[in-house]
């Protein structure tokens, strides 16, 4: 077990929360780093325990086109700065990486300038990726060369060049020696290269004890960077998408299906697969503005601090703010914050409340944070899983609805009552199993009462979010969707009992024959990808988990989420 098993992040973006200048002027440093100091304290009350912060290195702008990887951004101060602050953050008991951006470098990166200077004589010729000194760029410089993102901002470093390797491995050796990090999340890493990732695996090896690389992946099957041989971990962008449209179309199969294909990839094994979990960060929207129905704030972070995999809060998200991407600007993303303007959430805004008691059920469960995962109840706007690890069971439950609903669930271990960590309510075991309220669009954390499990304030009051502008958007044509769900349904359902690890009512279900059955799985299976490509590109993930589905109910969900 390392520290980054039971990790709970807040990811910041210091350029833009210290309210830096856009463009460097490459002038004196200004310490502006030392104001996100009083914020450590903050962190730590909301249930944080590691902090990701980047870019921070010299560059141009916005921090991804690195100038110099030894010095911290002069916007931000200088490197004692740096270290005061990872100091403090240790004497805080948080841990700290880096975002390291070792794809490209920015045009004032000493290696290029060479290269401009020298032309066909420069030692770093070979630093870069396709250099032709037969062509041009918009920089007139005489030459091309390859770019990330279509960026020449942004020059590909040659990975596979052993001097490039070794440069930047020496660059993490400073970053350990100089600032005492504790890992790095490295920029890009989908198109990174496998053997240069595997050196750098080396490097995290050789600096420090359970010394953490996490990569930027969005798409792909995660298993190829997540292994003993490359990266501990990549960013969960496959859930990231599915926790916030499977609130916004009530879809809560969206959510599950997607849980567990990856829970799969990673063998069924929550400790060999730990990926990195987030709702929002410094590239996308904010969750409270992805949101139709704002409340649906609650039951989203109830799966991100319970699903398998390391949660990780975007600075400014904990207080419910909004930010939305606009097409050639990611500001209104990365806000400047001030730390008087929110030094009193802890005690006046619902939404770090809600964080807060999330993250003191995440740091009182081993089970939620090395549990195994099984699903117990699937519905379209219901959702219960537990996790369980050495006797202890936790349970998650979520409800998407604007009623109120009432699950019984499976529970395992010897304990004799549960307790929500939101709503305060306790709960008697019986038969090994729970029957609890969950609150309409909301969701709550179930741990067994037991002396070291329940801390005390989670009895003191129910944490309810206070929502006044909440907008649920629905489909402007439910109707065929209704038509379908109703003309196939099965003669006598319930639809309360989907899933069959659920403990149901005494419900009596008429089976039909084989051939009817199946005739009806088909229509729903062909019906779900008609309406699936009328919304836009179906894949062929997305045709096989169709097509993977063959349980009548959670069809007939599948296709009443579409309304």
């Amino acid at each position: 077990m390392a520290w980054y098993d039971e990790a709970v992040f807040y990811h910041i973006y210091p350029l833009g929360m210290a309210d830096a200048p856009k463009e460097n002027a490459y002038e004196a440093p200004v310490h502006r780093l030392n104001n996100l100091i009083p914020w450590i304290q903050h962190i730590k009350d909301i249930g944080c325990n590691a902090i990701y912060i980047g870019p921070l290195f010299e560059s141009v702008g916005h921090g991804y086109e690195t100038t110099d990887y030894k010095k911290l951004d002069s916007r931000l101060g200088d490197n004692e700065d740096l270290k005061n602050y990872v100091a403090k953050c240790h004497e805080a008991g948080i841990r700290v990486i880096f975002d390291g951006v070792f794809n490209h470098t920015g045009r004032d990166f000493f290696a290029f300038r060479d290269l401009k200077e020298k032309r066909e004589g420069s030692q770093y010729r070979d630093w870069y990726c396709n250099v032709n000194f037969g062509g041009n760029n918009e920089y007139n410089d005489g030459f091309s060369y390859e770019n990330w993102g279509g960026y020449n901002l942004l020059v590909k470093l040659n990975q596979r060049n052993p001097a490039v390797k070794d440069y930047i491995c020496d660059v993490i050796r400073f970053w350990v020696k100089e600032f005492d990090v504790d890992g790095i999340r490295l920029d890009a890493a989908d198109v990174l290269d496998f053997d240069f990732m595997k050196a750098l695996r080396g490097v995290a090896n050789e600096v420090k004890p359970d010394f953490w690389l996490m990569g930027e992946v969005i798409h792909g099957d995660y298993s190829r960077w997540v292994n003993e041989g490359t990266l501990h971990s990549v960013t969960n962008y496959h859930l990231h998408k599915a926790l916030y449209s499977g609130h916004n179309d009530h879809n809560y199969f969206e959510i599950a299906h997607t849980v567990k294909r990856l829970y799969e990839l990673g063998g069924n094994n929550p400790n060999g697969f730990r990926l990195y979990n987030f709702v929002d960060n410094h590239d996308v929207e904010r969750i409270y503005t992805k949101l139709n129905n704002k409340a649906h704030y609650a039951p989203t972070h109830v799966l991100l601090y319970t699903l398998p995999g390391i949660p990780s809060v975007y600075y400014g998200s904990e207080f419910g703010i909004d930010g939305k991407k606009e097409k050639f600007s990611d500001a209104s993303l990365r806000p400047a914050l001030s730390y008087e303007d929110y030094k009193n959430a802890l005690a006046d805004n619902s939404f770090t409340k809600l964080i807060v008691a999330l993250g003191k059920a995440r740091q009182s469960s081993k089970a939620l944070c090395y549990g195994d995962y099984k699903e117990l109840l699937l519905m379209n706007r219901q959702y219960a899983f537990s996790r369980t690890y050495n006797g202890e069971c936790a349970v998650a439950t979520v409800n998407n609805d604007d009623s109120d609903y009432t699950m019984t669930l499976a529970v395992n271990g010897s304990a004799a009552e549960y307790a929500g960590v939101l709503s305060g309510q306790h709960v008697s075991v019986v038969n090994q199993t729970i029957c609890v309220n969950v609150k309409a669009n909301s969701g709550d954390i179930w741990l067994p009462v037991t002396d070291n499990t329940i801390c005390e304030e989670f009895d003191k009051q129910p944490v309810a979010l206070d929502i006044t502008d909440a907008v649920c958007e629905e489909s402007s044509n439910p109707e065929p969707i209704d038509n379908l769900a109703q003309t196939t349904q099965a003669p006598v359902s319930n639809e309360n009992t989907v899933s069959s690890n659920a403990v149901s009512s005494n419900t009596v279900i008429a089976e039909p024959s084989d051939d009817f059955k199946n005739g009806q799985i088909a229509g729903l299976q062909e019906a779900i990808l008609a309406i699936m490509e009328k919304k836009g590109n179906v894949t062929e993930q997305m045709r096989r988990d169709v097509q993977n589905n063959t349980h009548h109910d959670s069809l007939i969900n599948w296709v009443k989420s579409f309304h």
